[in-house]
Protein backbone atom coordinates (compact mmCIF):
# COMPACT_ATOMS: atom_id res chain seq x y z
CA UNK A 1 0.00 0.00 0.00
CA UNK A 2 1.41 3.39 -0.89
CA UNK A 3 1.42 6.25 1.59
CA UNK A 4 -0.99 8.20 -0.62
CA UNK A 5 -3.60 5.46 -0.16
CA UNK A 6 -3.01 4.99 3.58
CA UNK A 7 -5.13 6.38 6.40
CA UNK A 8 -2.13 6.48 8.76
CA UNK A 9 1.42 7.82 8.82
CA UNK A 10 4.47 7.76 11.05
CA UNK A 11 4.80 10.91 13.17
CA UNK A 12 8.32 10.92 14.61
CA UNK A 13 11.01 8.77 16.18
CA UNK A 14 10.10 8.13 19.83
CA UNK A 15 13.06 6.20 21.24
CA UNK A 16 15.83 3.74 20.52
CA UNK A 17 15.94 0.66 22.73
CA UNK A 18 19.08 -1.40 23.34
CA UNK A 19 19.15 -4.76 25.08
CA UNK A 20 22.06 -4.94 27.53
CA UNK A 21 23.57 -7.62 29.74
CA UNK A 22 24.30 -5.46 32.81
CA UNK A 23 22.14 -2.37 33.26
CA UNK A 24 24.30 -0.80 35.96
CA UNK A 25 27.36 -1.01 33.71
CA UNK A 26 25.32 0.53 30.86
CA UNK A 27 24.02 3.34 33.08
CA UNK A 28 27.59 4.13 34.05
CA UNK A 29 28.64 4.18 30.39
CA UNK A 30 25.80 6.28 29.00
CA UNK A 31 25.34 8.64 31.94
CA UNK A 32 28.77 8.94 33.53
CA UNK A 33 31.04 8.55 30.49
CA UNK A 34 28.92 9.89 27.61
CA UNK A 35 27.05 12.48 29.70
CA UNK A 36 23.49 11.50 28.82
CA UNK A 37 20.78 12.44 31.31
CA UNK A 38 19.15 9.50 33.11
CA UNK A 39 15.47 10.50 32.96
CA UNK A 40 13.72 7.32 34.05
CA UNK A 41 14.39 4.13 35.93
CA UNK A 42 12.08 1.09 36.10
CA UNK A 43 14.02 -1.75 37.77
CA UNK A 44 11.23 -4.33 37.57
CA UNK A 45 8.79 -4.13 34.65
CA UNK A 46 6.46 -7.14 34.75
CA UNK A 47 3.17 -5.82 33.32
CA UNK A 48 1.34 -8.46 31.31
CA UNK A 49 1.38 -6.44 28.10
CA UNK A 50 5.20 -6.56 28.07
CA UNK A 51 5.14 -10.34 27.76
CA UNK A 52 2.66 -10.02 24.90
CA UNK A 53 4.73 -7.33 23.19
CA UNK A 54 8.06 -9.17 23.48
CA UNK A 55 6.68 -12.68 23.01
CA UNK A 56 8.20 -13.85 26.34
CA UNK A 57 5.46 -14.82 28.77
CA UNK A 58 6.23 -13.73 32.34
CA UNK A 59 9.20 -11.58 31.30
CA UNK A 60 10.76 -9.17 33.77
CA UNK A 61 12.68 -6.19 32.40
CA UNK A 62 15.02 -3.73 34.09
CA UNK A 63 14.82 -0.42 32.18
CA UNK A 64 16.70 2.88 32.21
CA UNK A 65 15.82 5.80 29.93
CA UNK A 66 18.14 8.59 28.79
CA UNK A 67 17.89 11.92 27.05
CA UNK A 68 20.89 12.32 24.76
CA UNK A 69 20.94 16.11 25.15
CA UNK A 70 18.60 18.66 26.76
CA UNK A 71 17.12 19.70 23.39
CA UNK A 72 16.62 16.19 22.00
CA UNK A 73 12.97 15.05 21.79
CA UNK A 74 13.87 11.40 21.28
CA UNK A 75 15.06 9.20 24.09
CA UNK A 76 17.14 6.08 24.38
CA UNK A 77 16.41 3.19 26.71
CA UNK A 78 18.56 0.32 27.82
CA UNK A 79 16.80 -2.88 28.82
CA UNK A 80 18.14 -5.84 30.72
CA UNK A 81 16.10 -9.03 30.54
CA UNK A 82 16.04 -10.34 34.12
CA UNK A 83 14.67 -13.64 32.79
CA UNK A 84 14.38 -15.00 29.25
CA UNK A 85 17.81 -13.45 28.50
CA UNK A 86 19.27 -14.56 25.20
CA UNK A 87 22.85 -15.03 24.06
CA UNK A 88 24.81 -11.91 23.08
CA UNK A 89 24.49 -10.96 19.41
CA UNK A 90 27.37 -10.72 16.97
CA UNK A 91 27.56 -6.95 16.57
CA UNK A 92 29.67 -6.45 13.44
CA UNK A 93 28.44 -3.58 11.33
CA UNK A 94 28.70 -5.79 8.24
CA UNK A 95 26.06 -8.22 9.52
CA UNK A 96 22.55 -7.86 8.10
CA UNK A 97 20.03 -6.94 10.78
CA UNK A 98 22.52 -4.99 12.90
CA UNK A 99 22.34 -1.26 13.42
CA UNK A 100 24.25 1.59 14.93
CA UNK A 101 23.33 4.84 16.63
CA UNK A 102 24.90 8.03 15.28
CA UNK A 103 25.39 10.84 17.80
CA UNK A 104 26.18 14.40 16.71
CA UNK A 105 29.13 15.93 18.52
CA UNK A 106 30.50 19.47 18.37
CA UNK A 107 34.19 18.57 18.85
CA UNK A 108 35.02 15.01 17.83
CA UNK A 109 38.73 15.16 18.60
CA UNK A 110 38.16 16.38 22.17
CA UNK A 111 35.42 13.80 22.70
CA UNK A 112 37.72 11.00 21.53
CA UNK A 113 40.53 12.22 23.80
CA UNK A 114 38.24 12.35 26.86
CA UNK A 115 36.55 9.02 26.17
CA UNK A 116 39.83 7.26 25.36
CA UNK A 117 41.22 8.43 28.70
CA UNK A 118 38.12 6.92 30.35
CA UNK A 119 38.79 3.55 28.69
CA UNK A 120 36.23 3.64 25.85
CA UNK A 121 37.28 1.49 22.88
CA UNK A 122 37.17 2.84 19.32
CA UNK A 123 37.25 0.97 16.03
CA UNK A 124 39.76 3.41 14.51
CA UNK A 125 41.26 6.83 14.95
CA UNK A 126 38.97 9.74 13.96
CA UNK A 127 38.34 9.73 10.22
CA UNK A 128 37.89 12.80 8.02
CA UNK A 129 35.07 12.36 5.51
CA UNK A 130 36.56 13.06 2.08
CA UNK A 131 33.56 12.66 -0.23
CA UNK A 132 29.78 12.92 -0.33
CA UNK A 133 27.33 15.24 1.42
CA UNK A 134 29.29 15.17 4.72
CA UNK A 135 32.67 15.94 3.13
CA UNK A 136 34.83 17.81 5.62
CA UNK A 137 33.13 16.28 8.64
CA UNK A 138 34.68 13.80 11.04
CA UNK A 139 33.46 10.41 12.18
CA UNK A 140 34.41 7.51 14.42
CA UNK A 141 32.86 4.25 15.66
CA UNK A 142 33.04 3.16 19.28
CA UNK A 143 31.45 0.37 21.26
CA UNK A 144 29.29 0.37 24.36
CA UNK A 145 29.93 -2.26 27.07
CA UNK A 146 27.86 -4.85 25.16
CA UNK A 147 29.62 -4.21 21.86
CA UNK A 148 26.81 -2.12 20.34
CA UNK A 149 28.23 0.26 17.72
CA UNK A 150 27.90 3.97 18.38
CA UNK A 151 29.01 6.48 15.78
CA UNK A 152 30.12 9.97 16.72
CA UNK A 153 29.75 12.44 13.88
CA UNK A 154 30.97 16.04 13.70
CA UNK A 155 29.33 17.71 10.70
CA UNK A 156 31.47 19.72 8.31
CA UNK A 157 31.83 23.42 9.04
CA UNK A 158 29.48 25.32 6.74
CA UNK A 159 31.69 27.56 4.59
CA UNK A 160 28.88 30.12 4.15
CA UNK A 161 28.46 30.49 7.94
CA UNK A 162 32.22 30.70 8.38
CA UNK A 163 32.49 33.55 5.84
CA UNK A 164 29.67 35.57 7.46
CA UNK A 165 31.20 35.29 10.95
Amino acid sequence: MSTAESTWSFQDLHHLGLTVSDIERSIHFYRDLLGMELIGRRPSVTAGYVGQQTGYDGVELNVASFRISPDCRQTMEVVQYMNHAGEPAATGTNRAGNSHLCLLVDDLLSAVDDLSAAGVSFKSDPVEITAGPNKGGRVIYMHDPDGYTLEMFQPPVDADREESA
